[in-house]
């Protein structure tokens, strides 16, 4: 890794000395992060400069919906990780924790990785589900996640009813609710990505999701579109398991598997529509088992005096020492992601 805050950034430079003027202590708290050879902190540049560019829009999505309560979260986002204080090479920062900054989800992911993975890792034949119903318009898609919500909830239920009077096998597992926007339809398909611990599970879950689903006449999902498969990579299934939320970047035509990198946009509007559905719906879940206690720190609250303050300066991509001008991690921008950026973020209605 190339050492870090060894560019200079001068018009940074400039305007920091200006207008910035340090506080002789601040306050800190907890461990912070690592700065020595930490890669994750580039990868946290390229992450605010996506989330940067993506809020900017779903702002003007909100506030053309007169939606001020989300706007207001959006701006919370925006911010998120813009100031950092250096004490002793630990960068500490505020955190959003919405669901729609790329930084916080990644930390976010991290976290649930430590804590589950060590769990799963047990389970003898894992699998990986599917589950989902029939794509919908936006004005439907907050009634079709609170009835996924439901359905999933009275299946757990009836599960465990069954084991309990031992007509049945407990099922256990991971969830994590995530929404495809699909712009030539102009559709949106809610779904469950699942980890199970065994195959015998996983038919027992698609059996009931499709006797929830399709009753009285009425068939609101398809056999052919519930999945599973065994896991071969545990970490990387995971991962998949844990997207929160949505994607950011989308295909124009999601069937087209001719589309190249390039192809991709970022539907705002769509993005704004699946947040507001899922306002209040916990995406990532576990039933059936319990986590380990979790040891709980103190927060640790201290006032330092002998400190460094970094502004991330959009167009440098990067946090900017407000005293000397340095960039903390040296990352610029790639030119596709760049064109991406500003020439691929559709904020039409849909």
């Amino acid at each position: 890794m190339k050492q870090l805050a060894k560019q200079i950034y001068t018009l940074a430079q400039s305007v920091t000395a200006n207008e910035s003027k340090k506080p002789q202590h601040v306050a800190i708290a907890g461990d912070g992060t690592e700065i020595i050879g930490n890669e994750s902190l580039i990868n946290r540049a390229q992450r605010k400069t996506i989330s940067r560019a993506m809020i900017l829009s779903l702002l003007d999505v909100a506030k053309g919906k007169g939606h001020m309560e989300r706007v207001q979260s959006y701006w919370n986002a925006y911010h998120c990780y813009t100031r950092l204080i250096d004490s002793n090479n630990r960068i500490h920062a505020n955190y959003c924790k919405t669901r729609f900054c790329t930084v916080c989800n990644s930390i976010r992911k991290a976290d649930i990785i430590n804590r589950y993975y060590p769990v799963l890792k047990n389970w003898e034949n894992p699998y990986f589900v599917t589950l989902t119903v029939k794509s919908v318009k936006a004005d439907k898609l907050n009634k079709w996640i609170f009835g996924m919500k439901k359905a999933f909830k009275k299946i757990n239920d009836r599960c465990r009813q069954r084991h309990a009077r031992g007509n049945g096998m407990k099922i256990i597992g991971v969830k994590s609710l995530e929404c495809n926007f699909n712009p030539k339809n102009k559709t949106y398909n809610p779904h469950y990505h699942l980890i199970v611990p065994n195959r015998q599970t996983a038919i027992l879950l698609k059996q009931e999701w499709l006797k929830q689903w399709n009753r009285n006449g009425k068939f609101h999902c398809s056999n052919k579109a519930q999945h599973f498969r065994e896991i071969e990579n545990l970490e990387r299934d995971l991962i998949e398991t844990i997207k929160y939320g949505s994607k950011v970047f989308t295909e124009p035509n999601p069937n087209d598997k001719k589309q190249l990198k390039k192809d991709v946009k970022i539907y705002a509007y769509a993005l704004d529509n699946i947040y507001a559905a899922m306002k209040g719906i916990r995406l990532f879940d576990r039933f059936g088992f319990d986590l380990p206690s979790k040891e709980t720190k103190e927060a640790n609250i201290r006032l330092v005096e002998d400190y460094k303050l970094w502004e991330f300066a959009p167009s440098a991509t990067d946090w900017i020492n407000t005293d000397t001008g340095e960039c903390l991690t040296g990352y610029s921008m790639p030119i596709d992601l760049k064109y991406l950026l500003k020439e691929c973020i559709d904020k039409e209605l849909h």
